[in-house]
């Protein structure tokens, strides 16, 4: 079971004259009072009688008294804990009479329960460690972040030149009904020649014609000499007619105009080509830029689905981007009565054998929130002793001048064993 304190008695330290307390065991135990009355000196006394020198107030004796502070805490487990005498020497005392010491007294006594301020103000990345500390799942939560931050940096460099490379491709031009690639002048120059080729040869068949009817006019002029001739020359002239018939010329100006204009021409399919090339660069960023994110948020699901499972000491708490969360807010949006409620639920968390926590300054809460922490810390079987710039009825006792105020009824259980003890001493 947790270690609680059923009874405290406080004498001569800070602002303190003589304060004598037993706390509810689970719950709110409300130290109230007006400013400088010694409220705090009361917290004060409690984390020096039980965390030791450390926690030693500067100017621990009470101004306007002789004697030396006197400090004694009667715990639950039995142990009672006294610091007194000119050195404020400690004794701690077992149900049995035997002596320990400090370091019993650190196996069960968490540190941030005696000091809640320093978890409070510590960084928001510290709070966070501390959380992952207790549910024991830093070092994988840690991966996980290490790798978002990786594939988050890695996106943002890939949709920087995504962005680059789509404007470069959006602003070049583009022509169209040109062809895919560039135009070669030799091949130009070659189809050029086959069609002069081609209607050269035409020209002969042509000259041919022309030649075989001369030589028929000859030939019908000497029929007596030359009949053979003229038979020959006529078989010859009907081939020749009948070739000449179907042959069309092949015209070369529009060669001749691709030739005139192939660097034009090859200046826009260039074009063409460096932009189909730096749109499918542009649509291979994207995919990369899409594939990270997939891959982002499936590492947060991964982080979700980790701290989801995790025994986390309050609901709602999280750590998102190395900082602690509450109801998906951070340290610096949550309001004073959840950063107390947070703090004071992480501290329970770090050492479950301490069960009691040290609160200043409560006024922060009202009074409907005062009462659903209350309720909280009842449900939780943690015992919190708080101050409280307040004379109203939430208070357990009234400080007034370093002693209880004689008209503040303790609103507390005064039947307890440790109450019983107290009175008898």
């Amino acid at each position: 079971m947790s270690v609680k304190i059923n009874a405290l008695q406080i004498e001569n330290v800070k602002r303190v004259r003589a304060v004598e307390l037993v706390p509810v065991q689970n719950g709110l135990t409300i130290i109230g009072g007006d400013n400088g009355q010694g409220k705090t000196s009361v917290l004060d006394g409690i984390a020096w009688c039980l965390g030791g020198e450390k926690y030693r107030p500067t100017q621990a004796q009470n101004s306007d008294s002789v004697l030396p502070p006197t400090l004694k805490i009667t715990l639950s487990n039995g142990l009672v804990v006294e610091r007194k005498g000119k050195n404020s020497s400690l004794t701690v005392t077992d149900p049995s009479g035997q002596k320990a010491g400090q370091t019993l007294l650190n196996s069960f006594v968490e540190q941030f329960a005696l000091d809640l301020p320093k978890f409070i103000n510590s960084s928001n990345s510290d709070k966070a460690e501390t959380l992952l500390k207790i549910i024991g799942v830093g070092d994988e939560l840690r991966k996980l972040n290490q790798d978002e931050t990786s594939f988050y940096q890695e996106r943002l460099y890939i949709g920087r030149e995504r962005d680059q490379k789509q404007k470069y491709a959006d602003e070049l031009v583009f022509y169209p009904n040109m062809p895919e690639m560039p135009v070669s002048a030799h091949e130009l120059i070659m189809r050029q020649q086959e069609i002069l080729s081609k209607n050269a040869e035409n020209q002969r068949l042509r000259r041919d014609k022309d030649l075989w009817e001369e030589r028929l006019a000859q030939a019908k002029n000497n029929l007596l000499e030359a009949q053979r001739k003229v038979d020959e020359a006529q078989k010859n002239l009907e081939i020749a007619s009948k070739s000449a018939e179907n042959l069309i010329d092949e015209s070369t100006a529009e060669i001749e105009e691709d030739i005139k204009r192939i660097d034009d021409i090859n200046r826009k399919v260039r074009a063409n080509l460096d932009k189909v090339a730096a749109q499918e660069t542009a649509k291979n960023l994207f995919d990369k830029y899409n594939n990270l994110t997939e891959k982002i948020e499936d590492v947060r699901k991964a982080r979700r689905k980790l701290l989801d499972n995790a025994a986390l000491p309050l609901e709602g708490l999280s750590v998102e981007d190395g900082e602690l969360t509450y109801n998906s807010q951070k340290w610096d949006c949550m309001s004073g009565a959840e950063q107390l409620k947070v703090a004071t639920a992480i501290v329970r968390a770090l050492n479950p054998a301490c069960g009691f926590v040290l609160i200043d300054k409560l006024e922060q809460m009202d009074r409907k929130t005062l009462d659903e922490f209350g309720k909280w810390l009842e449900e939780q079987n943690l015992q919190a002793i708080a101050t409280r710039v307040s004379s109203g009825d939430e208070c357990s006792i009234i400080i007034e001048d370093g002693y209880v105020k004689q008209d503040s009824e303790p609103k507390v259980d005064t039947t307890s064993s440790g109450w019983d003890k107290w009175k008898g001493v």
